[in-house]
């Protein structure tokens, strides 16, 4: 009878631990309308890259992707080099690529707890026979860098985030 009661007891303990450990925490992000203005150039269109990227500088996730053509994924070669290992779905690719002097207007979510912790969000930028920009934009995010207007070295004018 005891040995019933304390498999019984066994059992029903692990049935509690594996229900509990099957769900899955889900992390809070937000939301951020993210306006890039290129600078005026002539030349075709500048795809767009923005990455997360962790303290160390190594990518985590790709945000978005601004240019749907993936045979020229390879012009931004750190990039390239690990999205074009795996080739994961990329729910952040839309439309087509940004042209000198336009501005193009995208969603990005960051999950809240990459905010003040050394993670950083980097924008790499290519156009077809002229520069490649690895860091055309990179900034730690920080809850005043999240909100604020930045510069870029190359393509990109600036870059202006703000959470929705």
């Amino acid at each position: 009878m005891r040995n019933k009661l304390f498999f019984g007891l066994c059992s029903f303990l692990m049935i509690i631990i594996f229900a509990f450990s099957s769900f899955k925490t889900t992390t809070e992000s937000t939301k951020y309308k993210c306006l890039i203005q290129m600078v005026n150039y002539t030349g075709e269109g500048a795809y767009v890259v923005i990455s997360l990227l962790d303290a160390d500088g190594n990518y985590k996730k790709t945000l978005h992707v601004q240019g749907e053509d993936e045979e020229w994924y390879h012009d931004i070669p750190e990039w390239w080099s690990f999205y074009g290992k795996r080739r994961p779905d990329i729910d952040a690719i839309t439309g087509a690529t940004i042209s000198g002097g336009e501005r193009a207007i995208s969603v990005i979510e960051i999950e809240n707890d990459k905010i003040d912790t050394g993670y950083k969000i980097r924008f790499e930028t290519a156009v077809e026979d002229q520069e490649y920009y690895k860091d055309d934009i990179q900034f730690e995010l920080t809850s005043e860098t999240i909100k604020s207007k930045i510069e870029g070295k190359g393509f990109i004018r600036y870059v202006r985030m703000l959470p929705q």
